[in-house]
């Protein structure tokens, strides 16, 4: 198990790696934005502390050790 933090809520959840970003997020109580659900758009990209921009909609969870903290940025475009 992973502790993941999202940002700027300071919001932490434990998730599995392998686990969908989305679905750690929905329990967190949180939303990501998503627009396709394949990752052309991407509506649903974050930011990984330490591993830079990550869509998640369609990519896993990295295995990790420690924590990982996930910084949400919401556009307005969307």
């Amino acid at each position: 198990m992973i502790k993941v933090r999202f940002m700027p809520d300071n919001l932490t959840v434990e998730a599995t790696p392998g686990e969908s970003l989305l679905a750690v997020a929905e329990r967190a109580g949180l939303q990501i934005p998503t627009g396709c659900l394949m990752g052309s758009c991407h509506a649903c990209e974050v930011d990984l502390e330490d591993y830079g921009p990550f869509l998640a909609c369609i990519s896993p969870l990295p295995a990790h050790q420690g924590d990982l903290t996930v910084y949400l940025y919401h556009d307005p475009s969307w």
